[in-house]
């Protein structure tokens, strides 16, 4: 049995039930291109980013407290 569905993505997704993410993506999209625009209009800005990005053991860091977090037991639901 094979089944086919000719419809859109966004009619995919109202069908589905999921959440329209399109404000929040143009917000971030928004917010990111400014961040970029900032960090290029100033050299100082730009070294600093990379510089920090340098740093030994940053990302190791930020996926050490990823997962830390995402480890945590949950306390809800607890008498």
């Amino acid at each position: 049995m094979t089944v086919e569905v000719d419809c859109t993505p966004e009619e995919a997704r109202r069908f589905l039930g999921l959440p329209d993410v399109a404000p929040l993506h143009a917000a971030m999209l928004e917010r990111m291109q400014a961040q970029v625009a900032e960090m290029t209009a100033s050299p100082e800005a730009m070294l600093a980013a990379w510089t920090r990005m340098a740093q030994p053991g940053w990302m190791g860091d930020a996926m050490g407290a990823l997962f830390k977090s995402a480890t945590k037991p949950s306390t809800e639901n607890k008498p």
